[in-house]
This record gives structure tokens, C-alpha cells and sequence, in this order.
């Protein structure tokens, strides 16, 4: 029987290799999309393989409309999935996470993130549905744990991935029974190189006092992925921050 298929956007660096690594370790084969990461997204297909795993290197800017369209044609007449006839995961993953303050947000800076985070991912649904319904696959999208708060300088970034965050559960809606919709929210996982001071003390914040690993991510990921009863939820997987954070 053909290995199942698990697509990942963003997935050459960080949460997104931690996700591909997981599916590839549960007999998944992998497509890994990268948009300027190619020398990441080829080591790790490199690794991948080199442990016996099945893994493959797409590159397109998800920015891009016409690209992105490419990408979903290379996606459809790719081996594993012809081998497949189906796929059985797409994790909306892509992001880019930065502080601007709102004096400063450009339109431009806010088309760019919704393209990103809500556009592209809309995109991607709709083109390889088929292939996901053909299977009962799943879709998980990454969101964050900012729902109904203020964060400071990321006004462009907490609207995007609420507009992602809404889109998914009407996607969920939308495509039962045929392909389930979930949400991962990281907490403190990883820290941009500009918040490092801040990223500390909202560590002090945690009830398990400690941020959490990339595994953390994947392994929701993996959960929802493997939940056949379960569609338009979102996971909060924070350390508890939810609970102190107003």
C-alpha cells in the first residue's frame, strides 16, 4: 500500500521541520515547501531520506499568487501523491512574525501578512481539496494564542492569523464530513531574535514554567492529524499561559 502524504508550508527551518520529521518517523511521506529556505529544505530532505523516509523539496512564494498556483501543480502530478491518489495532511504552517508599531503599518505590510496567513492558505484548501476528500485527509493550520488580546507592535500579525483562525473553522464546516479542520496555537515556543528579554518574561508567567519545544507543536499536529472525531477545534499548547494572561 503507498505511503500516506503529508504537505507542510514553511517546513524547511524550525516548527515546520520539527512537523515534517515527525510525519516522516510515522511512515508518512513528506513534501517539504520552502520559499527562500532551499538549502534547509534540501538538508532535511537529505536526512529524511538517508533514514529510509520518502521526502521532497517544493519551492514557491506563497506571497505570490500566480507561484502558489504553480505549487498546487507540482503538488497534484507529484509521485507520492499520484502513488497515493490522494493527500492525507496539509499544515498551513508559512509565517512571518515581526513587531511594527501601528503609526508605522503600511497597507502593504498588511496585505502581505493577510496574503500570507489568510489568502495563500484559502488558496491552498481549495486547490487540493480533492485530492484531501479523496482520502478523508486533514487540514491543521497554525495559529497563535493572541484571540481577544492586545499584543503590543503586532497589530498586522494578531489580525491575520484571527482572519486564519476564522477562516479554518468555516473551513471546517465547509468540508465535513469529507476532510476535518483543526487549529494549533503555540505559546512561548520559540523566541524571535528581537524579543528575547520579553520572550523571558512571559516564561516567568507559565505555570510550568519552562517554553515548550518544537515536539510540542509537532506532536498536536500528529494528534489532530490521527483524531478522526475531532474538527473545528484550536489547541492551545501554552504551558498553562492562557490561564494567567489577560
Amino acid at each position: 500500500m503507498s505511503a500516506k502524504v503529508c504537505f507542510v508550508t514553511g517546513s524547511g527551518r524550525r516548527i515546520g521541520a520539527s512537523i515534517i520529521r515527525k510525519f516522516a518517523s510515522e511512515g508518512y511521506a513528506v513534501l517539504i515547501h520552502v520559499s527562500t529556505s532551499l538549502d534547509a529544505g534540501e538538508l532535511l530532505k537529505s536526512e529524511l531520506v538517508e533514514n529510509g523516509c520518502k521526502a521532497d523539496v517544493l519551492q514557491a512564494d506563497l506571497s505570490d499568487e500566480n507561484q502558489t498556483s504553480v505549487l498546487l501543480e507540482n503538488i497534484r502530478k507529484h509521485p507520492f501523491v499520484i502513488e497515493r491518489n490522494g493527500i492525507d495532511v496539509l499544515v498551513h504552517n508559512a509565517s512571518v512574525y515581526s513587531q511594527v508599531s501601528i503609526e508605522e503599518l503600511s497597507l502593504e505590510t498588511m496585505r502581505f501578512l493577510n496574503r500570507l496567513h489568510i489568502e495563500a492558505p484559502l488558496q491552498i484548501s481549495q486547490g487540493l481539496y480533492p485530492l484531501l476528500s479523496a482520502v478523508r485527509g486533514s487540514i491543521i493550520a497554525l495559529t497563535d494564542t493572541s484571540a481577544g488580546k492586545a499584543w503590543d507592535q503586532l497589530s498586522h500579525y494578531t489580525s491575520s492569523k484571527a482572519g486564519l483562525r476564522q477562516l479554518m473553522l468555516n473551513l471546517a464546516g465547509e468540508y465535513a464530513p469529507k476532510v476535518r479542520v483543526n487549529c494549533v496555537a503555540p505559546g512561548a515556543i520559540l523566541s524571535a531574535d528581537w524579543e528575547h528579554d520579553h520572550f523571558t518574561k512571559i516564561i516567568q508567567s507559565i505555570p510550568l514554567k519552562r517554553s515548550g519545544d518544537v515536539e510540542d507543536i509537532s506532536g498536536a499536529v500528529f494528534f489532530f492529524a490521527t483524531s478522526p472525531y475531532l474538527t473545528g477545534q484550536e489547541l492551545f499548547v501554552d504551558g498553562g499561559w492562557a490561564l494567567n494572561s489577560s
